[in-house]
């Protein structure tokens, strides 16, 4: 991710409509797991610690977060967010079966060898562990946050659950969230490509009036895409185990 879209997300994390609601999805998730506080936990690809601060606010005790990025682990270390080591997901610098619960939410499609990323999570889950993933959606929805965030690809939902059973993982659930945004981000990016519109990110686009906004429907959208099940969505989520 280019150091400037990295420091964008760095101020908007805490406040912003799609941050805010993605910790909601994986909240309530999380709770749903049979996962006690004192499990050991992985945030996998961190950034600037949008995970660590749900983690820490549902009062887990034994996490830690890894990242690649030296600007990354400075912003996690500034707001507190305790331990973040330095690793690559695709190496990631833990023995084996250590962490219940692995999270690697949007960062797959940051790595050339997805295979070897979720090898490597596979690895670092204790027998019957858990991850959660989420990756954007569908490539025709390619825009400004893929290229400054350098992105590798956009899935489909087959897609990701065959590269997670490909890896020895069992799918327990998947499906499309950020459903209702579909059509209008897909047309607010085309409009920038055409009109060439350079942002440091898309987290830019944003006022309080906007945020206010996005955060009550994104809010019904996470709640309501489990239980729906929609055919499209801007991103995906997989709940996955490790095969006991």
């Amino acid at each position: 991710m280019e150091k400037s879209a990295v420091a964008v997300e760095a101020r908007v994390e805490e406040f912003h409509w799609w941050f805010r609601g993605r910790r909601k999805l994986l909240s309530e998730m999380i709770q749903n797991l049979p996962v006690s506080l004192k499990s050991p936990v992985l945030d996998v690809g961190t950034s600037t610690g949008t995970n660590l601060r749900l983690l820490r606010g549902l009062g887990f005790g034994n996490f830690i977060g890894t990242d690649i990025h030296d600007d990354a682990l400075a912003f996690c270390a500034e707001k507190g967010f305790g331990q973040v080591k330095k690793g690559d997901v695709c190496r990631l610098p833990f023995e084996d079966k250590m962490f219940k619960l692995v999270l690697a939410t949007d960062i797959l499609e940051h790595v050339e060898n997805e295979a070897l990323a979720l090898t490597e999570i596979n690895r670092v889950l204790s027998p019957e562990g858990y991850v959660v993933l989420t990756v954007p959606a569908f490539r025709f929805l390619w825009g400004i946050q893929d290229d400054v965030s350098h992105h590798k690809k956009r899935y489909t939902k087959r897609e990701l659950i065959s590269a997670v059973e490909v890896a020895g993982l069992r799918c327990l659930e998947s499906f499309y969230f950020n459903y209702i945004f579909f059509l209008p981000i897909f047309f607010a990016r085309r409009t920038l490509k055409v009109l060439r519109i350079r942002l440091k990110s898309e987290n830019q686009i944003n006022c309080p009036l906007i945020n206010s906004f996005f955060t009550g429907v994104f809010s019904f959208d996470v709640r309501t895409s489990k239980r729906f099940k929609p055919p499209i969505g801007v991103s995906i989520l997989v709940l996955a185990q490790k095969k006991g």
